[in-house]
């Protein structure tokens, strides 16, 4: 029989905590502000607004003049068939076994010449 456990067991998921509502606070009232702008408020905004214009367009166009020069130096070939790729990936793969085939090869003839000199012709005695 399992046993009884009060609450979620699910990873993730807690217990809510009860929470007391806080004592009474005293907040001071806020002191009322005014809802419209004065002239040099609204100036001084408009000045702030162009500027981030401005840098929002200069780095814009920083950015796009560093795509367009990623994008120069590159050789954009359209893209082939899938047997087209396919026929070049088992060239590699092809060239890949060749290679591996070739090293096992050298391996095998120093193990067998290791072998000749060791066993067969006695010029190395091991004790």
């Amino acid at each position: 029989m399992a046993k009884r456990v009060r609450g979620s067991s699910r990873p993730g998921h807690r217990r809510p905590t009860e929470r007391r509502p806080a004592a009474g606070q005293a907040a001071a009232p806020a002191a009322p502000r005014a809802s419209g702008l004065t002239a040099a408020e609204a100036a001084r905004a408009a000045e702030l607004e162009a500027q981030l214009l401005a840098e929002e367009r200069a780095a814009e166009e920083a950015r796009r003049r560093t795509r367009e020069r990623g994008f120069a130096g590159r050789d954009i070939t359209p893209g082939g068939s899938l047997a087209t790729q396919a026929r070049e990936q088992y060239a590699y793969v092809a060239r890949d076994v060749k290679e591996i085939i070739r090293i096992a090869l050298i391996l095998f003839a120093i193990l067998l010449g290791l072998w000749i000199l060791i066993d067969v012709a006695g010029v190395v005695t091991i004790a």
